[in-house]
């Protein structure tokens, strides 16, 4: 027998004895290792059986021998690989995995690193061999000087071969969080400045991109979160996210600002920056870096351009994350999965409550009995309720803490967002550096991002750029999925309709004002009549405005957004309708606006009247179709009789239909005034208050339709209200032309 043929007899009887006596089995192979040392075949079959039995200090120090012995083996390589990849799984539950990193464990250290060198070598997919470098550098970290930088700029390279749309991808992923560190923080590894301003760079592209990314790119695995977490930029940074071609726990990154503060800490110290010691938060680098800005331009050269840098990237980063933070706030669903939870998103808009503030009226002119009640009506605006006001140029946001807790927070976010942007723009050579990055990084794309530019251009008063940029917005939102935009309802979707209106309104263009808020109204929904009676009650937190609030971040619902372009009607026609130039259809729109929020517009209404009464007659046909407030029905009541003046009133469009419809009975319209009334007047004497003036002279007509609106105000004021601008758009827009 050849010694081949011996050498395959030996291992054949060793194999049969394996299932009945395993010590047999080891007998008979020792013996063939003896016989035979350099024969593969015998030494590999030792290493199977003790692999199977999994005694992982036996079965390391034959795989040690195989690989010292056995190089050029493919079935070593395969078994090398085999470990490796156990190396670099995710899992801890697979036993088998366990068992092979056990295994490799009991090779020397030397081994080991020899191992993964010539594992990498025998890679041909750049991830996978950038994974296994990346695993011989974190076990051994002086192979970091050798291979460090090289693995990084492979990784970059691979990048931009594959073409990567965005700069969250595997590759970016492994040399940021994995690669980077390990460089940057090797005293061993010399690195010039420009190339450590790259790393930073592409770090702070990655996790900023990382921390705002769109769900669209999120799969289904986030399942249910808490509504807070989901609205905390350091909870959301938890939520299940897989990158192509990584593992679901290596695409996982925890507390990634904190991680991007780190490696700008170790750039700066590495580029000999006037750094602090100690650890300092995003607002204490922001109140450093604007001491720093006073004294730049006193450098030259080199030392100019090293602290030009550590102001930009550093005032960057913190413009960058509160800009975040401010509209996760505010448009939550730009971040949030399909299976979040919903939450209002809020829009800021120019407060136009000064809508209802009336020029001086003259008292001694057709005073009554319902005026008198007027002056004396009591009213409580408490200013302490709700207060949460931005700093800055003497500019104030007014924002409800009942719809959002977190308010302080929120504006303190803008607040530094708005400090840093405008620090980054201060100095010509920091604003040329920083338009270069955002270039770089693409930003005019990031929805995200110009909705914060335009609250903050809109809270700089900016109007005309404000309005440029609400287009550039209604662009970039029109890109997203509408499953996006929408899901936080229909209203969310318009938002920079309504921004415009707000932005046109405050640049006095009343008619384009107009014509947005009537365009808008298209998309909205009266809310129910529950909702309006609770708007319309003076509370304690909702309806304050106090002198000094220029603007407000209202919720983007139809209960609040409606009456807001109410309060932007009833602006853009009060001026004109209190013109010297007689306008009655002016006034009449104003009338029927005058009605929501009753009687906050008490005081102009009474204007309205006294011009009427100077006038001496009144011509709106649309009246009774929109007119229901009860008190301004008892006004105008009051104008036909003697007592009034008796102004001549032209208020009915279609008469022959109003006499046609039977009027209510008394009863009825006693029980429809009782609710609206004042209580000091007593119940004998409401049929002659609402009355008085229909019945003594006054024409059947006019009479019957006074009646007929009485039954109409338990009606839904916005319901009547969001019919009067959809069926009046044109009326109303041919009125401010």
């Amino acid at each position: 027998m050849s010694a081949q043929g011996d050498c395959e007899f030996l291992v054949k009887r060793a194999r049969e004895l394996v299932q009945e006596d395993l010590w047999a089995a080891k007998a008979w192979l020792i013996t063939a290792r003896s016989l035979y040392p350099a024969d593969f075949n015998i030494q590999y079959e030792m290493y199977t059986i003790e692999r199977n039995a999994e005694r992982t200090a036996s079965a390391g120090r034959l795989l040690y021998d195989m690989f010292v012995n056995f190089p050029d083996q493919p079935v070593v390589w395969r078994e090398i690989s085999v470990i490796t990849s156990a190396l670099r799984n995710d899992s801890q539950d697979n036993k088998q995995t366990q068992f092979l990193r056990g295994l490799f464990e009991t090779l020397p250290g030397r081994v080991q690193c020899e191992m993964l060198l010539k594992a990498t070598e025998q890679c041909f997919n750049t991830l996978e061999r950038a994974e296994m470098l990346l695993l011989l550098l974190k076990r051994f970290p002086e192979t970091v000087v050798q291979h460090g930088v090289s693995l990084g700029e492979t990784l970059l390279e691979a990048e931009s071969i594959e073409d990567q749309e965005s700069s969250v991808n595997c590759f970016r992923k492994l040399f940021v969080c994995d690669v980077l560190p390990l460089i940057i923080n090797n005293p061993d590894v010399r690195l010039p400045a420009s190339l450590l301003y790259k790393y930073l760079n592409k770090a702070a592209e990655f996790y900023i991109n990382y921390v705002t990314r769109s769900p669209q790119t999120e799969t289904q695995h986030q399942g249910s979160q808490d509504t807070s977490d989901l609205m905390s930029p350091s909870k959301r940074s938890s939520q299940k996210y897989i990158i192509e071609g990584l593992t679901e726990k290596s695409s996982q990154i925890v507390d990634p600002w904190d991680r991007l503060f780190k490696i700008l800490s170790v750039v700066g110290m590495r580029c000999e920056w006037q750094m602090d010691k100690g650890t300092r938060n995003f607002v204490d680098v922001l109140h450093r870096m604007k001491d720093l800005c006073r004294y730049i331009s006193n450098f030259e050269n080199e030392a100019h351009a090293k602290y030009r840098n550590q102001v930009v990237y550093s005032v960057l980063l913190v413009f960058f994350k509160n800009a975040f933070q401010y509209v996760s706030g505010i448009q939550p669903s730009l971040f949030q999965g399909p299976n979040a939870p919903s939450q209002v998103p809020l829009v800021l808009l120019e407060d136009a409550s000064n809508a209802y503030v009336d020029v001086e009226i003259e008292r001694n002119k057709h005073i009554h009995k319902k005026r008198k009640l007027a002056e004396t009506r009591e009213k409580t605006m408490s200013s302490d309720d709700e207060e949460c006001s931005g700093k800055g140029r003497n500019r104030h946001i007014l924002i409800n803490k009942k719809e959002l807790p977190n308010s302080v927070e929120l504006l303190e976010s803008f607040k530094f967002a708005k400090e840093s942007w405008e620090l980054l723009h201060s100095v010509e050579s920091l604003d040329k550096e920083f338009t270069r990055i955002c270039m770089l990084w693409k930003t005019d794309t990031w929805l995200w991002l110009r909705i914060f530019l335009t609250d903050m251009i809109i809270y700089q008063g900016q109007y005309k750029k404000a309005v440029t940029s609400l287009h550039h917005l209604a662009v970039l939102q029109g890109s997203h999925s509408p499953q996006q935009v929408l899901g936080q309802g229909s209203l969310e979707q318009h938002r920079a309709l309504i921004q415009l209106a707000s932005c046109h309104y405050a640049l006095g263009e009343y008619r384009v004002t107009c014509e947005k808020v009537l365009d808008l109204m298209c998309y909205m929904s009266p809310p129910t009549q529950d909702g309006v009676k609770a708007q319309e009650e003076p509370p304690k937190v909702k309806s304050k405005f106090r002198k000094g609030f220029d603007q407000k971040l209202l919720p983007c619902t139809n209960k609040a957004v409606m009456p807001y372009c109410f309060q932007l009607l009833l602006a853009c026609f009060k001026l004109r309708a209190f013109t010297d130039n007689r306008d009655d259809m002016a006034l009449g729109h104003v009338i029927v606006l005058l009605q929501h929020e009753w009687p906050r517009g008490e005081n102009l209404f009474l204007k309205a009247v006294n011009k009427i009464c100077q006038q001496g007659n009144f011509q709106y046909e649309n009246f009774f179709n929109y007119v229901t407030n009860i008190d301004m029905l008892e006004e105008f009541a009051y104008l036909r009789t003697q007592e009034g003046g008796k102004i001549h009133l032209e208020l009915l469009p279609n008469q022959g239909i109003l006499i046609k419809n039977s009027s209510p009975p008394m009863g009825l319209l006693q029980q429809e005034f009782i609710p609206v009334l004042q209580p000091s007047i007593q119940p004998a004497d409401r049929h002659h208050t609402v009355t008085r003036g229909i019945t003594k002279g006054v024409k059947e007509d006019f009479r019957l339709a006074m009646e007929r609106q009485v039954s109409r105000c338990g009606e839904n004021l916005m319901v009547v209200l969001h019919h009067f601008c959809i069926n009046e758009k044109i009326l109303l827009l041919q009125t401010l032309t």
